[in-house]
């Protein structure tokens, strides 16, 4: 699939909003699919132009579980929380599910990139940070078990929830 620059899709879109064409039309135009023209749609209803304007961001832990925190809680799909949060790529949402679901809060924290400093520090520093990393660590790991806590507590009410809904049939 060709890459569009952030005017074709913002013309793109605008098409597709006007009414005058369908979708269909659109893709054939462009040559892609009808499903990146309605990914293009959702972030642009929310954000405007600022949809297609990609920034290299490095999101902070906290963010990242804020953003899965709202899709659990309001039921949005990927597409709708990117384009809330002003993400560009859903699939990163998905990335970070899978990633706290499998290795817990630490994972998301961001990696630090580039060369690590050659310079050697004193033995007593090191044992300070090595004490204070320790407690650190203890504090994460607390966060995590409190985290997940509350995701079994609310998956439990859900499953509970369900199981009392008059909606169930029995089979005869």
């Amino acid at each position: 699939m060709a890459k569009f620059t952030g005017e074709d899709k913002l013309q793109a879109v605008t098409r597709y909003l006007n009414g005058k064409e369908s979708s269909r039309e659109i893709v054939q135009s462009l040559g892609t699919d009808h499903k990146a023209i309605l990914k293009w749609v959702k972030p642009y209803e929310f954000n405007g132009l600022e949809a297609f304007i990609k920034p290299c961001v490095n999101y902070p832990q906290q963010f990242k579980l804020d953003v899965l925190n709202y899709m659990i809680e309001h039921g949005t799909s990927l597409n709708e929380t990117a384009a809330i949060f002003k993400i560009p790529a859903p699939s990163t949402i998905m990335v970070w599910r899978k990633l706290f679901e499998t290795q817990g809060l630490d994972a998301l924290r961001s990696k630090k990139t580039g060369c690590p400093s050659m310079k050697k520090e004193p033995n007593q520093q090191h044992k300070k940070t090595s004490v204070r990393g320790y407690t650190d660590a203890l504090e994460a790991r607390i966060k995590k078990l409190e985290m997940e806590n509350e995701y079994l507590k609310k998956l439990n009410a859900l499953v509970q929830n369900k199981e009392k809904s008059p909606n169930k049939t029995k089979r005869k």
